[in-house]
């Protein structure tokens, strides 16, 4: 790994019902969390190449960590996300670095597929900031049944000179979606976006 990891956090979420009535099959969502040291913390560095490849490296491990703790087959996820958060001594640009140049293409791999833009979100906050991870359909952004989010935190991450760092996914969408839209059904899974 061309970062040092301090440590890393999975955790799964179901939802068995809402408003009074059951899901069934219930909902799954699991986001696998990586704090990471920072390696370019307090100071102005041009080339982000370290974060870029750590990215790419982060993005493999993370997914077969949320796959494998979401229970289901890796080609069976439904919708995907990614965030980071980085310690006050850090910029955005640094959670950019992970998130955008390499970190898309090993997690289509890990899904054996995923046309959509991965939906992702960064932010600078200190100890137990709120991991906001922003969730849609892995092959067509237009189904509104899975814009989603999952919210993580954890309570000593990141410190100052840190980046926490996220990936989830999901077994379906909201629980009773009805606010019309493509259906996952109708999905085609050609252009990312139907």
């Amino acid at each position: 790994m061309s970062v040092s990891i301090r440590k890393i956090v999975t955790i799964v979420e179901e939802t068995r019902s809402e408003m009074g009535r059951a899901i069934d099959p219930p909902v799954r969502r699991a986001a696998a969390i990586a704090v990471i040291a920072n390696p370019f913390a307090g100071k102005y560095v041009e080339a982000l190449d370290a974060l870029i490849d750590a990215g790419e490296e982060l993005g493999a491990l993370l997914t077969e960590r949320a796959v494998v703790a979401l229970g289901i087959d890796a080609h069976s996820v439904e919708s995907y996300g990614k965030a980071a958060a980085v310690g006050e001594n850090g910029e955005l640009e640094h959670a950019a670095a992970l998130l955008h140049p390499k970190m898309g293409a090993p997690v289509r791999r890990a899904l054996g597929k995923g046309a959509a833009l991965i939906p992702s979100s960064k932010k600078r906050g200190g100890l137990g900031v709120a991991l906001d991870i922003p969730l849609g359909h892995k092959d067509a952004a237009f189904v509104r049944s899975h814009f989603d989010g999952m919210e993580v935190r954890l309570p000593d991450a990141p410190r100052a000179d840190e980046i926490m760092v996220a990936i989830a996914v999901t077994s379906g969408g909201r629980p009773l979606p009805r606010i019309g839209g493509l259906k996952k059904d109708e999905v085609k899974g050609e252009d990312g976006l139907r």
